[in-house]
């Protein structure tokens, strides 16, 4: 059984339009993507996004099948990120997701776009009742599944940690993407002080992330303040999520989302596992990013138990909580 999913941008997908396609056993086939950068700026313009999503979505979804080998007349069913996201973005794969549909008279199923990275996670990890640490350029979220769905049990209460990272890269000077060039220059620095803000099981980034570039304006090298600022939010996420283990009794921690890819972060929450008695899983790179295939994965097991609707209950989900969805 064969799946295409067609995906687009959103809130933690604003740069990214995906198609993958899985067997309905989980094995990958494709997942292929094209990526929006802005021309100039460090920001992305919603309607710019969409524009290029539009002119591109055709060919990605080619090369998706070319890669695994299929025809559309091949494919079982179509799932497509209904939200959370840029409402723009979202549209653009919602469209194209229902006139594949229509044209091929394949099953339309829409997917909450945070759980999709939670179940790619655990496909690829083996991963079986974790608790989810989901961060990224729209996210960060402390969640685990209890009584039929997920549960955020600690999230930002501002900004997300990658939403921060970019902030902090804008402040000083380095290009985009932030994550990747903080976590660099990281490597090499020293520890200053920073605010730690931790509110029960919710953090704060975004007063942290003014005084980080305060201090810079005031001389403290971009290194020091690199490493401060991955140590202070990385302890600061690593607390939450041992109080979430100790909370839900649980014995796995799943690193998702375009963050998961930083290296320090996975060695601090490893630790924590290791002196708990735990097991830490993070997903592979390649999944850990905004992508078609988490959809795809996705909309196999909401298939798999009865679940498509019809051209006219697709509308886009923009707000669409994980916590509101029944799993």
């Amino acid at each position: 059984m064969s799946w295409h999913r067609k995906y687009c941008s959103s809130l933690i997908c604003r740069y990214t339009f995906g198609v993958g396609t899985v067997k309905d056993k989980g094995e990958i086939l494709s997942n292929e993507k094209s990526v929006y950068i802005p021309k100039k700026g460090f920001g992305i313009i919603p309607k710019d996004a969409a524009l290029y999503h539009s002119e591109n979505a055709l060919e990605v979804l080619k090369n998706a099948l070319a890669k695994a080998n299929l025809k559309m007349n091949d494919i079982d069913a179509i799932a497509f990120s209904q939200g959370p996201g840029l409402p723009q973005c979202l549209r653009v794969g919602a469209v194209f997701a229902r006139a594949l549909s229509l044209k091929y008279n394949k099953p339309l199923i829409p997917v909450n776009h945070c759980v999709a990275h939670i179940e790619i996670g655990k496909l690829t990890t083996n991963s079986k009742d974790p608790v989810v640490l989901y961060l990224s350029g729209g996210n960060t979220q402390v969640i685990a599944y209890v009584e039929g769905r997920y549960r955020v049990f600690g999230e930002t209460l501002d900004i997300p940690i990658g939403n921060a990272l970019d902030m902090l890269a804008r402040g000083l000077d380095l290009p985009m993407p932030g994550g990747p060039q903080i976590e660099k220059l990281a490597k090499n620095g020293k520890y200053i002080d920073l605010p730690y803000i931790v509110k029960g099981m919710d953090l704060s980034f975004a007063g942290l992330v003014t005084e980080a570039i305060k201090k810079y304006k005031q001389g403290a090298k971009t290194e020091d303040i690199a490493y401060s600022f991955q140590e202070t939010t990385f302890a600061m996420l690593t607390e939450v999520t041992e109080r979430a283990m100790a909370h839900t009794d649980k014995e796995e921690v799943l690193l998702v989302g375009g963050v998961a890819a930083n290296k320090r972060l996975q060695e601090m929450l490893r630790i924590m596992c290791d002196e708990r008695g735990a097991k830490f899983f993070v997903v592979p790179q390649e999944y850990s990013g905004d992508c078609g295939t988490n959809i795809a994965w996705t909309g196999i097991l909401a298939h798999q138990r009865g679940y498509e609707v019809s051209i006219e209950k697709s509308a886009i989900k923009q707000k669409w909580r994980i916590d509101e969805v029944e799993w």
